[in-house]
Formats: structure tokens, sequence, C-alpha cells
């Protein structure tokens, strides 16, 4: 690494910098911490349309309810509120269709994440108690459509708004009608980041099928347990997906970044604009060459940004995000991360992880992710039946999560945390076969059954 890139205004104008960048977000085991992340839809109880920005009973309202009852500071672009930052380490985010989402601060352990949840949720519901919203925890929008939803002003939104469905047919739909629960995890060197990236990309699909909570689309059953995740097949090829690099035998810092120089730009970032630079390359950027920017480089902020803009179902931005779930109810938030700290957080359940995925390749785990999407835990995975593979999964993780031994108050330790996941697997049910099973029997073929059984 020639400099040092610390600074969000150093100019970046070789790869070396950015390899460095990422060495440089390395740490020690006993500063490895947890961020948790959750979206969810907020709808009208009335008629269970989505919330809109503006309005008595807008996002925008609930927002500065939020910010002055829990003494929040506001996130402002243009005159807008876009987000809060909760002044403990954590934010709350504005996803393209108005789903909120719950950014965690960085904490210890589970206790303290499922805390902050709770918390989170606790807020939500005190805001809004009044004005007759209620809060949806699926991975995708169970009835309306792209047309039936507003798009928040956030100018990052409208450049992607314009280039999704010149790479996929399906974007638009990720953007406006789907919701997450992903879990954000430290690395202590490149080879530590490595074997973490591997093993965790190899499980993604696992980790779909298990918490596949979205069989519903237009009002209707969709034919698959993970609508969402059927969604990111079609998104955009360029960013989205299973990287292959991370199964060769060099894949490091460098390759990488190789893959995020790949990836296609969205937008600059200059004060509160958002510049349309969609489909021109970063490393035209780093060489001045930038196609109306010519003459300029980008700065660490702007590699920053980049890398926010690549989608596959784990991202490395100076820590690993796992992103291959269905948003769910309050304990599956909290199962979420128990089952990657369990697996990646000690060494013994990281290697016996990455003994269980030893003969899965790039595709393999896209062919998994396919069927993880449309059957669920009654997939395939390589020559292996998925339910099997999520059972020794679960079980390496509740072996993980005892041996950190993190106790609460009670002396209870974090495997508590798998419950919802230990349920599933003993009933051979996901949340959408259960969803299925409802509207097939007791809500007798009434969706709107499920906005009263899935509100928060």
């Amino acid at each position: 690494m020639p400099d040092n890139i610390s600074s969000p205004t150093h100019t970046i104008t070789q790869k070396s910098q950015m390899v460095g960048w990422l060495a440089s977000q390395a740490k020690e085991q006993s500063l490895w911490r947890i961020g948790t992340e959750h979206e969810k839809f907020l709808f009208h109880k009335v008629d269970n349309r989505p919330v809109g920005y503006e309005g008595e009973r807008g996002i925008q309202t609930i927002l500065k309810r939020l910010q002055a009852e829990y003494q929040m500071t506001p996130i402002m672009e243009k005159g807008h509120i876009i987000g809060l930052k909760d002044n403990q380490g954590g934010s709350i985010t504005l996803e393209p269709g108005g789903q909120l989402e719950l950014s965690g601060a960085p904490l210890e352990n589970l206790h303290q994440t499922c805390k902050e949840t709770g918390a989170h949720l606790n807020q939500m519901k005190h805001v809004i108690s009044d004005l007759e919203i209620g809060m949806l925890g699926l991975g995708f929008q169970p009835i309306w459509g792209r047309d039936d939803i507003s798009w928040m002003p956030k100018g990052r939104y409208k450049i992607m708004r314009e280039y999704m469905p010149k790479r996929g047919n399906l974007g638009l739909d990720m953007m406006l009608r789907s919701c997450t629960v992903q879990v954000n995890l430290d690395y202590a060197d490149e080879r530590d980041m490595v074997r973490k990236f591997r093993t965790s990309l190899a499980l993604q699909p696992v980790a779909t099928a298990l918490f596949a909570n979205s069989p519903f689309k237009d009002g209707k059953l969709s034919g698959l347990k993970s609508t969402r995740a059927h969604v990111w097949t079609d998104t955009d090829p360029d960013r989205c997906g299973v990287p292959e690099i991370v199964f060769d035998s060099g894949f490091g810092y460098e390759a990488w970044i190789d893959y995020i120089l790949d990836v296609p730009m969205y937008f600059l970032h200059r004060g509160d604009d958002y510049l349309d630079v969609s489909g021109l390359s970063f490393a035209e950027f780093m060489a001045g060459r930038l196609t109306g920017f010519e003459g300029q480089y980008p700065l660490l902020h702007d590699f920053e940004d980049h890398i926010t803009t690549a989608f596959p179902e784990v991202r490395l931005k100076g820590y690993l995000e796992m992103r291959g779930a269905d948003s769910g109810s309050w304990n599956n938030i909290c199962a979420l991360p128990a089952l990657w700290v369990g697996t990646l957080y000690d060494d013994e359940a990281l290697a016996r992880a990455e003994a269980l995925v030893a003969d899965i390749g790039a595709q393999d785990v896209e062919n998994a992710r396919y069927s993880a999407a449309k059957d669920g835990l009654a997939g395939k995975f390589g020559e292996h039946m998925m339910l099997d593979i999520a059972q020794k999964f679960v079980d390496i993780a509740s072996d993980g999560l005892k041996a950190r031994n993190r106790l609460d108050d009670s002396g209870m330790d974090e495997r508590g945390f798998l419950s919802p996941l230990k349920s599933i697997l003993k009933s051979r049910k996901t949340n959408a076969d259960l969803m299925i099973e409802a509207f097939k029997g007791e809500w007798q073929g009434d969706i709107n059954k499920v906005f009263v059984n899935h509100d928060f």
C-alpha cells in the first residue's frame, strides 16, 4: 500500500490502495463485532396499502416522530428527512419502496443485538400506535405491485430505477417489493476473510431455505418459498449472485477488488447530489478518464459508495455481509445473526463448516440458490438434500455458540436464539410452508390475513 487512505477525501489512483484499505479493516478477535440489519414493510391497516413518504400518516411523519421522541439525529437530503442516527452507533434508513431498515450498531454479543432489535421495534410500535399503521415481517410484498408503491426521495434510487431494467427483469421488484435481514461480521486477516467468505457464500442458499418467508406475489401464491430470493436471480448479472472468484485457490483482497472494479458504476455522490454515471467504469475513473469527469479521480468515499452497489449473496466491504435471508418475525431476526456468529466466530465451528461444503463449487451454489428459492428445505444442495445440510449447519452453529459462552444476566448463553430454526428443522416446515398451509386452509384463500398474522 503506497500511502494511507483512511481519510474519506483521499484520492485513489491505484488498486493497491483499495487492497490496503481492505487489509486495514481487519480486526483482532477480541474486537470482532456483530451488526444486524433488518427491513420491514409499513402498511395502512385500513386497506393494507403501502405507506408513502408524505402526509400525516407518511414515513416522513414517522421519522420525525422517532427523531423527537428518542432524540435521534436526522439524515437529510435536499430538505427531506431520509433516515436517522440513533446516537448509539446504529441508524434507521429508508429503502426505495418505503421499507424501513434498522442498521444496528456493532455489538459484542447476540444478547445485545437482539435487545437492540426489540428496542427498535418497540419504538416503532410506539410512534405508529395512533396512525393505524402496521409493520409486516415478510421477504416480499404479498399483494401490491410496483405501480402501487411510492418511490422514496433519495437521489441514488432515481439513478438505479432507470438503470435496473437495462440489466434484468426483476430489479425494480427487488428495490420496491423485497425485505431482508442480514448480519455483518468481522475478519482477522486475509486468510480468515477467505475462509469466512468462501464458507458463508457456499452456505448462503441453505440460509435462504431456512429463512424462506415469502410465498406470495400479486395477491396469490407465487409457486416459490422465497419470492425475494428468486427476484435476486434476475436483477443484474454484473453485480449479483455468486462470484466465482471466491472459490478460486488464489482468492484474496486483490481478487475481490478486481471483482469490484468489474462492477459498472451507478453514481457519484457530491453534496446532496447524485450524479448519474451508470454503466461506466470505476477503473476508468481511477485513470482520470471517466466520461464527463475527465481529469478527476475518485476519493475514498467514492470507492466506499461503489462497493455498496455490488449485490452478491455475500459482500465484503471492510466486513462480511450475509445477504441471503428473507425478513421475518421478531425471533427470526435474532436467529439469523445467531446462525452465522455460531458458525463463523468460533474456529472449530468454522473448520467443520468448511468441511461440510468442501465439495461445493460456484455452480453448485448458483444451482442451490434457485432450488432454495423454489423449494426451500425440500430443495437440493449439490448432491445433498437441503434439509440434511441445514440440520448440520444449525448443529455447527449451536456448538459454536456454546463454545463462545457469552452469557446474559440470567446465565443463558446465545444458543437460545437458534430456537426458531430448530423448530423449523423439527417440523420440516419453513415459515413459507406454514403460510402456504394457512392460505389454503384456515385463511380460505384470503391473502389479507397475512397482514393480520404477520404484523409485528
